[in-house]
């Protein structure tokens, strides 16, 4: 039975990670994806097949390694200063980016093998950067927004229409999706003053039913005024 080996932090096992990337980065720059070979790989990285085999076992999770490691972000989100406009910031420059050639390929070659290693990987960057524009929500004093929330209702269907290509995802696109968000509230949105004498008339609704305002009832004077009015008009023939 082949026994994969095991990795360790730094050293040569960390040079070689290192030269094998960078020998991917190289290659793909000058030649299509589909021609791309281990052996290929391994000469431009000065070392064997058998190495690449024995810690990747094959091209597929190879490539993918190489665009987990190209997706890590290497900053965190941008502050701008209100979450509305940290969150849109972030959605505007994830894709952007997602959405590129180079964006498109990395993802393609992360879902290429089998299992969910790599996807899942990409997708704890993603909820580590909304995690962190939350955290400086809390921090401001602003309401946060549900992560899962955003990541269900902006985020997938980004990736989606990036994936299938079914709509181009534009940023006007991305602003209507942010826009219909429950848990954040619109930019400058300011909360309606409550209303003091709610409370009091709330109290006075009989329970379990609904308030209906009853009929106007005009008074007696007015109905007496309206009878002399009629006796006093000229009479029809």
């Amino acid at each position: 039975m082949a026994v994969k080996e095991r990795i360790r932090v730094g050293g040569r096992s960390a040079r070689i990670q290192s030269a094998v990337h960078e020998a991917v980065k190289r290659l793909s720059a000058r030649t299509d994806r589909e021609e791309l070979t281990v052996p290929q790989i391994a000469a431009e990285a000065g070392v064997t097949p058998s190495t690449i085999y024995r810690r990747w076992g094959d091209l597929g999770s190879l490539l993918a390694d190489v665009a987990v490691a190209r997706l890590r972000p290497i900053a965190d989100p941008e502050d701008t200063g209100a979450t509305a406009s940290d969150l849109r910031a972030f959605i505007e420059q994830f894709t952007e980016e997602m959405s590129s050639s180079v964006g498109r390929a990395l993802i393609r070659d992360v879902f290429s093998p089998p299992g969910e290693t790599y996807p899942v990987q990409c997708a704890g960057f993603t909820y580590e950067h909304l995690a962190t524009i939350v955290s400086r929500a809390k921090a401001r004093g602003e309401a946060p927004f549900d992560i899962d929330e955003v990541i269900d209702h902006v985020v997938a269907p980004i990736i989606y229409h990036i994936l299938y290509g079914y709509r181009e995802p534009t940023l006007d696109y991305c602003h209507a999706l942010l826009d219909r968000l429950r848990s954040l509230p619109a930019a400058g949105a300011r909360p309606a003053p409550a209303d003091p004498a709610a409370p009091r008339r709330a109290s006075k609704e009989p329970a379990g039913r609904a308030s209906v305002r009853a009929p106007r009832v005009a008074s007696a004077k007015r109905r007496v005024a309206r009878k002399s009015a009629a006796s006093k008009s000229p009479s029809r023939r």
